[in-house]
């Protein structure tokens, strides 16, 4: 009998505005519009999400908003976190890993080289910001290379099909949709 693997949670602390100061997709944008930039990393780290598994938590600086409590959001299964007042994304992350680090895994993606090293020492696993862009578009490409092998693959069983059989199956489809 075939033994199940089981894939270990991965946790993903993702430092929000270190990796927009850091991205060239993102250099010109920040400046032009910031709220967009944010989006936009968003929806990039919502999709990454998705194809890998990982559970990715996005952490914005709030600690200079006067008065402001904190805030988490879900955004398309993708958590945010904007810390409170008095409150950097390396302290929220510090305080997470903390509670988690030293019993799950959990990789921390920043380019601050001081809190890389504090990453290490709690338990945790650091990548720079680059390496978490290389990483995020390296898969990605992976995926869009295997999902055109799988088309080729689809086509080529279709060609071998005859037309009666492609109109049965083109009917069965549209009775279906």
């Amino acid at each position: 009998m075939a033994r199940k693997r089981h894939k270990i949670k991965e946790y993903l602390f993702v430092d929000g505005y270190n990796v927009i100061n850091s991205w060239d997709r993102f250099k010109e944008l920040k400046n032009v519009n910031l709220e967009e930039a944010r989006n936009e990393l968003k929806d990039i780290l919502t999709e990454y999400k998705h194809y890998s598994g990982i559970e990715i938590i996005l952490v914005f600086d709030a600690h200079l908003v006067k008065g402001n409590s904190g805030t988490k959001e879900n955004y398309k299964g993708l958590e945010i976190v904007y810390t409170k007042e008095n409150e950097t994304a390396d302290q929220y992350i510090e305080k997470k890993l903390d509670e988690i680090g030293k019993t799950k895994r959990v990789r921390v993606a920043t380019s601050d080289w001081m809190e890389q090293q504090i990453v290490l020492g709690r338990g945790g696993i650091r990548i720079s910001s680059r390496e978490l862009e290389a990483e995020i578009f390296n898969e990605k490409r992976l995926i869009n290379r295997k999902r055109s092998t799988e088309n080729k693959k689809n086509d080529m069983l279709i060609g071998r099909l005859d037309e009666e059989t492609i109109e049965k199956l083109n009917k069965w489809f549209r009775a279906n949709e």
